[in-house]
């Protein structure tokens, strides 16, 4: 396999044919993070998108497109209005652009591009990491697909519809209701009129644009599972046009603490066949396991074998771990990876820039954040309903972070009726057949896209009352799609007698106000400590957090306050928290570091103990 940097330079040899990068600049005037300096036409994001199932001929889109912005029931305009920058939403700083586009308009992308004469005999695939919301894509004119949710990659097989030499033509239609009334799409925090919690919204592409060659036959995805009692990893692939006596290799190659794509091992230490259609079982010898404290990834390439001829092939890794249940000497349930009782304690992440919104600048970016929780002494994050480009569980995987992934809400906080007084008397929201359609297509995607990222620990189907709906229906659905992981029906919102987890929030301080034998009990957000920081805010005034104050002493000293009652609620049988926030965001000051990431608001080394003193209070042999 050809290393990481030699794809990547591959990649930017071949830009899309659109726009004039002398002309583009960031719009608007509002902060930016470090990393936007680096950004240009020529870079952005030419990292291979997709670390975990690598192939070596591809090529990315991103860079200068041309763009407009039109009526609903307009045809794609002859002449468009400037140029964007993808993948940056066009309400970006980055895109070049910085408009909104309302429910009632449509934007429309335009480029050009050229496929490789190695291609040739070969399948062009087009992939699309994210489109929000509604995509229809067009290669020299020809409608090829249309695709709906704002979170997930899709793609297609592009080769019937490609001209036999020359220049492609690209058009991608988008349109995006947000949070318009009456139509509800999982959108997360975006909204229309941002304001205090609620952030501005995005549309159209956000994530990388790219196309690779693949054979006929070839592995469309694989998912790895390690099963420890055995020593056993398993894996499934899901396979395109395999034939009648086709084999499946998989081999395990020696790794190492933040082995990825970057560093690729050709030691193959364990190795297994089935035949298509099945899994294949790897038994793994001296098995190393994966935990935050020592992230050991294994090499895992994948084969298609026909009549002793490798017709295809991928690469990626994996990871030997597992969550569970486990009771402590208490008899309280407690989360367990590797059989080993862990207190999991992390940051509410919002995944939003100041001049990316829902994109990263760089893909250093967008590890920052991981190493900066990781170096304040956490070891989980909750991804907060959005989810994250494939690089982004790459880089937990590699540093040794646990997650939590949120599903992104249908709708906000004012549909619900909340209940506050226990499982038996909470309320569902009733909503039209069609939205919880939307609702179990995207879950059901992004359910698919990222179970193979052995970082994820805990689904969460819902986050607190916002467009919660048949709640122990979505919890065992969620569970039955997945049942490796634990499944945290609702994170503060209308409990219900399912799922794994009961979640509790309480804001400032940490409370657990409730307690079910039943389950595992965590404290899903607490905190909010804001602290505003002249120079590195979104905006001049009606900046807030859930308790505000003057500088960072005084900061840490109300954090440690906060993390003493914590640790009196993980002796009374909390066994995680998540504190609000890694970053400001917009006018929310509740940040570790100021939204540009230029500031750390707290020492860090104080920060880092305390959390390690509420770790700790859970004991590896299930004292307390």
């Amino acid at each position: 396999m050809k290393t990481f940097y030699r794809i990547a330079a591959a990649a930017l040899l071949a830009f899309p044919i659109a726009g004039n990068a002398q002309n583009w600049a960031p719009a608007g005037d509002n902060i930016r993070s470090v990393w936007a300096e680096q950004v240009s036409p020529e870079n952005a994001l030419p990292e291979y998108p997709r670390p975990q199932m690598v192939r070596g001929e591809w090529k990315s889109l991103n860079g200068l497109w041309d763009y407009a912005i039109t009526a609903g029931t307009a045809c794609c305009p002859s002449s468009m209005d400037g140029s964007i920058l993808v993948p940056y939403p066009i309400e970006s700083s980055l895109s070049g652009v910085g408009r909104t586009v309302k429910p009632d308009e449509t934007l429309w992308y335009r480029t050009s591009f050229q496929t490789p004469k190695e291609w040739k005999g070969r399948r062009t695939l087009l992939h699309f990491g994210a489109i929000d919301w509604k995509a229809e894509v067009y290669v020299n004119d020809i409608l090829i697909g249309e695709h709906t949710g704002g979170f997930t990659e899709f793609s297609y097989d592009i080769t019937p519809y490609l001209n036999a030499k020359g220049s492609q033509s690209l058009v991608v239609k988008v349109t995006d209701a947000t949070d318009k009334p009456g139509t509800f799409q999982p959108r997360g925090k975006q909204v229309s009129k941002p304001k205090g919690i609620w952030y501005t919204q995005v549309t159209g592409i956000w994530q990388s644009v790219w196309m690779e060659a693949v054979p006929e036959t070839r592995i469309n995805s694989y998912r790895a599972e390690a099963q420890l009692s055995s020593s056993t990893l398993t894996v499934h692939t899901d396979l395109k046009n395999a034939a009648e006596g086709d084999i499946v290799v998989a081999e395990l190659l020696d790794g190492k603490e933040g082995y990825g794509t970057e560093s690729p091992s050709t030691k193959v230490i364990a190795t297994a066949k089935a035949a298509a259609g099945c899994p294949v079982r790897i038994a793994v010898k001296d098995v190393k396991t994966w935990s935050p404290e020592s992230p050991y990834l294994y090499g895992l390439r994948i084969s298609i074998v026909r009549g002793g001829q490798t017709v295809d092939k991928v690469e990626g890794y994996a990871a030997m771990r597992e969550i569970s249940i486990v009771k402590d000497a208490h008899n309280y349930k407690r989360m367990a990876l590797n059989g080993n009782p862990l207190f999991q304690y992390g940051p509410l992440d919002q995944g939003w820039w100041p001049d990316g919104l829902y994109t990263a600048p760089t893909d250093e970016a967008l590890r920052y954040d991981i190493v900066k929780t990781k170096e304040l002494g956490f070891n989980m994050i909750r991804k907060h309903i959005k989810i994250e480009p494939a690089r982004w569980y790459y880089h937990c995987d590699q540093l040794g972070m646990l997650v939590w992934q949120d599903m992104p809400s249908i709708a906000d906080n004012s549909k619900n009726r909340w209940d506050v007084s226990g499982f038996d008397k909470g309320y569902d929201w009733v909503i039209p057949e069609a939205w919880q359609a939307n609702y179990y297509k995207e879950w059901t995607e992004i359910m698919d896209a990222r179970m193979s990222f052995p970082c994820i620990v805990v689904w969460v189907p819902f986050n607190e009352a916002w467009g919660q709906f048949n709640t122990e229906e979505v919890a065992a659905y969620t569970k039955a799609k997945d049942p490796t992981r634990l499944v945290n029906p609702a994170s503060g919102g209308n409990f219900r007698k399912c799922g794994d987890i009961l979640d509790l929030h309480h804001y400032p301080g940490p409370s657990m106000w409730m307690f079910d034998s039943d389950y595992v009990n965590v404290l899903g957000e607490y905190g909010g400590i804001g602290l505003p920081v002249e120079g590195h805010l979104w905006q001049k005034d009606k900046n807030w957090g859930y308790v505000q104050y003057k500088n960072g002493k005084e900061v840490e000293d109300e954090y440690e306050r906060f993390a003493k009652q914590l640790g009196e609620s993980v002796a009374a049988g909390c066994s995680a928290a998540v504190y609000t926030q890694t970053t400001d965001v917009e006018g929310e000051v509740n940040g570790f570091m100021t939204y540009d990431r230029k500031v750390m608001k707290v020492n860090v080394e104080r920060i880092r103990k305390i959390n390690g003193s509420v770790i700790e209070k859970l004991s590896v042999n299930n004292e307390l």
